[in-house]
């Protein structure tokens, strides 16, 4: 247990585009929340799957309930980490409807996002989460947006095997290390 008070602790939430049991997506952020420094705690959004189709006329001040946890565990935290896997040349509809679910929301303007790419394949998809991010006005961390490369040999999907390997392990590490510092720095 480290000696951070609760007050000085940043929060991230993690949210995987990937409704998969077993997604090398979620794998990465799990494997991210293990490396973590001291201080730093990493939550995670498990409700994409339970989100209603995004429709206009539910964007109101009085939303399904699905939604307002969504924005409440958004408005909660103090940086997302998104990792998504690329489905035709895009990101996956969950995601999207969960992002369209937050463009009108107060609680997301603003907010700190660093994407973990899982493949260094999936350049589409980054590529258009960065532009939807954007026009959100997220506050897009470059400098703690990476690639990883799962593929090689020997290497374990899951999270435990990512976390320790030494070269995924340093490049996550890293990025959480700049993304905390970015955050503490330009605040939220």
């Amino acid at each position: 247990m480290d000696s951070e008070t609760p007050q000085t602790r940043t929060r991230l939430l993690a949210i995987s585009g990937s409704l998969r049991a077993v997604s090398s997506n979620a794998a990465a952020l799990r494997a991210a929340a293990a490396v973590a420094p001291a201080g730093l705690h990493i939550a995670f959004y498990t409700g994409l799957a339970d989100l209603p189709a995004f429709n206009p006329d539910l964007d109101t001040d009085d939303p399904p309930e699905t939604v307002r946890t969504l924005r409440r565990h958004i408005g909660k935290c103090d940086g997302l980490l998104i990792c998504s896997p690329e489905y035709a040349h895009g990101i996956p509809g969950a995601l999207k409807n969960a992002l369209d679910l937050l463009v009108s929301s107060v609680e997301f303007s603003g907010t700190p996002v660093a994407l973990i790419n899982a493949s260094p394949r999936s350049v589409h998809a980054d590529a258009q989460l960065r532009e939807i991010l954007s026009t959100m006005d997220a506050r897009l961390i470059e400098s703690a947006s990476i690639t990883l490369d799962l593929s090689g040999p020997g290497r374990s999907l899951d999270a435990a095997g990512i976390a320790a390997d030494p070269a995924l392990s340093a490049q996550l590490r890293e990025a959480l290390d700049v993304f905390v510092e970015a955050i503490r720095v330009g605040g939220r």
